[in-house]
């Protein structure tokens, strides 16, 4: 999925800048998403491992796309949650990015989410 015809034109970031910003998007992707899943047609959650500087890289990459593509909410948390008794937290320790669009840009969010289980694939 390299080309970039999925960007849509309202994204105003420089057409030249795009295959970059693409690249770190994936870098973080194939970096080991633990889950990915679609809570709703708007909405995609990637659950990743919450290691060093992971949330700052994810939190600041998430702000550099919200000033290019404004179409984007981007909403991160670390869930904290501890193991009790014999019943262990699947999430513990994990940080959490959702990526919700409104609906004109639904074909963007379906985009994303193939490149990210593509990403992840590899």
């Amino acid at each position: 999925m390299s080309d970039l015809a999925w960007v849509p034109r309202s994204c105003t970031l420089p057409t030249a800048e795009r295959p970059l910003r693409v690249a770190e998007w994936d870098a973080l992707f194939a970096a080991g998403p633990v889950s990915l899943s679609r809570p709703g047609p708007l909405r995609l959650r990637l659950v990743l491992a919450d290691g060093p500087g992971v949330g700052e890289r994810v939190r600041e990459l998430a702000a550099r796309e919200s000033g290019c593509c404004s179409f984007f909410t981007f909403t991160t948390g670390t869930d904290t949650r501890r193991a009790t008794g014999r019943h262990q937290d699947r999430t513990a320790g994990r940080l959490w990015l959702d990526i919700d669009v409104d609906p004109a840009h639904a074909a963007v969010l379906d985009a994303l989410a193939a490149r990210i289980a593509a990403a992840a694939a590899r």
